[in-house]
């Protein structure tokens, strides 16, 4: 199993943007990216000199259905 570290909340968008979400669009607290074809959802926190956590970076790639590996590979 590949191991996931605490990213930037640019890195996570620039990882989502290659899986073909679009965005972030802005709203309350968090951004939002959207897939086109899927019409899903996901929300990125975007707190300055914060990272995203490992535990909410894996609830995104379960939401996503991508798995470490990939996501890493990206």
């Amino acid at each position: 199993m590949s191991k996931i570290s605490p990213l930037k909340s640019d890195e996570v968008i620039r990882r989502l943007r290659k899986l073909g979400f679009e965005g972030p669009i802005a709203g309350g607290k968090h951004m939002r990216m959207i897939h086109p074809n899927k019409r899903q959802i996901v929300p990125i926190p975007t707190h300055k000199g914060k990272d995203v956590g490992v535990g909410l970076i894996r609830a995104i790639l379960r939401q996503v259905e991508v798995t470490p590996e990939e996501w890493n590979n990206l």
